[in-house]
């Protein structure tokens, strides 16, 4: 191939790569979400995200029954579908920098749940997905729904840049997404004594209906500290 026939397939490549990108959106209320570099950015943008979060913030918090309870830990994820007789609630707690991620088809009603810690969030993100999919694919109706949950205004902004790294994941994936439920970071903060803290710490997601909801597990089973160790020692998504 001659040099200008390498520039030009380079321009082609270049050309359909711009175009794949562009085509890889996050939605808001129907509309394309544009480029940010800041949550306060996309909350100033879009206000309403910042009424549905405090809304969500402000909902009762759900102690739940360990009865068909599907636990995730930190840096793990689960995913299953209304037909699924064993589970009737995927949930997760003790989240603070940390971010958790429901992401749903309301054609099947596949709903995965993520912990995510910043560990591998591009990776994670694509599993996440896959999952749903993977879930969806006799399913011709229906869109993809994201809710994140998590973080605060910690001073090492750790809660800012993973808020940040998930959205800018999920704009790049080939599948449109809309985003419904963003109780994140500044909007997910609390000043306590002085102290910043989160005001969610814990989600459920019900399979069945795909309501989010805060909550809280007295049961976070089973293999507690074996799963948590896996975590700390260095493992990755599962």
């Amino acid at each position: 191939m001659s040099f200008r026939e390498n520039v030009g397939a380079l321009k082609l490549w270049h050309n359909t790569e711009r175009i794949r990108l562009k085509d890889m959106p996050l939605f808001i209320q129907n509309r394309e979400l544009d480029r940010f570099k800041s949550t306060a950015e996309v909350f100033d943008k879009y206000p309403h995200l910042q009424e549905n979060a405090e809304a969500f913030r402000s909902k009762p918090v759900v102690d739940v029954d360990p009865k068909r309870l599907l636990y995730v830990q930190q840096r793990e994820f689960a995913a299953t579908t209304p037909a699924d007789n064993c589970v009737s609630v995927i949930g997760s707690e003790d989240a603070t920098t940390c971010h958790l991620v429901v992401l749903r088809h309301t054609g099947s009603g596949a709903v995965c749940l993520a912990h995510c810690d910043g560990f591998s969030t591009w990776s994670e993100v694509q599993l996440i997905i896959k999952a749903v999919t993977s879930l969806s694919n006799v399913c011709n109706e229906g869109r993809f729904e994201l809710h994140l949950v998590g973080g605060f205004n910690d001073d090492a902004k750790t809660s800012h840049k993973l808020s940040l790294n998930i959205m800018a994941a999920f704009q790049k994936q080939k599948e449109d997404i809309h985003l419904e439920t963003c109780c994140i970071t500044e909007m997910n903060d609390v000043v306590d004594i002085g102290i910043h803290r989160p005001i969610v710490y814990g989600i459920g997601v019900n399979v069945k209906t795909g309501e989010v909801f805060p909550a809280s597990f007295p049961h976070k089973g089973p293999a507690e500290e074996l799963r948590s160790a896996r975590t700390f020692t260095g493992g990755e998504v599962l």
